[in-house]
């Protein structure tokens, strides 16, 4: 993948070992330190519109999540791990820690996210604030799901199933699938919203078999493990401490029942507003989302 366009120029690249393998991030600007992580079936590379504008004022870390991107793509337990949220928020503390921050700001999308209210959850000392794009907590998708629900979110219950049916049906043509996600979850119904280079990243990595296995194998922890810890906190009223902002694009995946009601369910300090968009707001609409996690993250809003 040396060929691919750097996305991020002026920031560093650094390998990482953690306890989810050796993963990847890049680092740059000056400032409190800010953690953004992507969703499926992306890689860090989607922040690539929004970030150049953060490190103006933070020290801004993209890192791609185990088995996306440039990671490591380890071999899974019998719960799923490292490829549980748990496991990534671990994996997430190890990697900032590797990079002198302790205590951190997160923005996260997708799956990224959920690997970010779960490192919220247990570890409430170590984020400042909390971000959270485009979805809902694990808890809610599962006790909410209805038909309605379920034809919108097939890809839950499809990349669920047991090994290998949904790799080998995928990988039988990884790319028209790719494509077809995406274009699928944008408000345009195409790939219009994205720079030709990130989608060379992002079709790079998802070509390979070890990473649509890892991918499957994080949904599958979203079915079983993670919901189970989702699960065990709501019944015991753990909460969120941190401020947390919910943004959402308005043709996006939760925007039929308003995420903010789900949101104020898991913690207290909870605003936010919709961008119009779908499920890609740092692509689709990045100078909004820039703005909203700009004033969010410098607490003027």
């Amino acid at each position: 993948m040396s060929d691919l366009a750097d996305l991020y120029p002026g920031f560093e690249a650094h390998w990482i070992d953690t306890s989810a393998g050796r993963l990847f991030a890049r680092s740059g600007g000056s400032g409190p330190p800010l953690l953004m992580l992507h969703g499926y079936p992306q890689s860090n590379v989607i922040w690539h519109k929004v970030a150049p504008t953060l490190a103006k004022q933070f020290r801004v870390v993209v890192a791609d999540l185990p088995g996306y991107g440039w990671s490591a793509a380890p071999r899974s337990g019998p719960d799923h791990a490292p490829y549980t949220k748990r496991a990534m928020a671990n994996a997430m503390i190890d990697l900032m820690e590797a990079l002198g921050h302790a205590r951190f700001s997160l923005a996260g999308h997708d799956r990224g996210a959920r690997v970010g209210y779960r490192l919220a959850l247990d570890h409430p000392g170590r984020l400042e604030r909390l971000a959270v794009l485009d979805i809902v907590p694990i808890y809610t998708m599962w006790h909410q799901m209805d038909r309605i629900l379920a034809y919108k979110v097939w890809h839950w219950t499809y990349l669920a199933l047991p090994e290998p049916f949904p790799e080998t049906m995928i990988g039988k043509d990884p790319l028209y699938y790719f494509d077809w996600k995406l274009a699928s979850w944008s408000g345009t119904k195409d790939l219009t919203p994205f720079d030709p280079r990130a989608l060379a990243h992002y079709r790079a990595a998802f070509q390979d078999p070890l990473r649509i296995h890892a991918t499957c194998e994080d949904y599958r922890a979203g079915r079983t493990t993670d919901l189970a810890a989702d699960e065990a906190d709501r019944a015991a009223g753990k909460k969120i401490a941190c401020p947390v902002l919910v943004l959402w694009g308005s043709k996006g995946i939760p925007s039929e029942n308003g995420p903010l009601t789900a949101w104020r369910d898991w913690a207290d300090d909870v605003r936010g507003q919709p961008l119009d968009c779908g499920h890609f707001p740092a692509e689709e609409r990045p100078a909004e989302t820039a703005a909203a996690l700009l004033a969010f993250f410098t607490g003027s809003a």
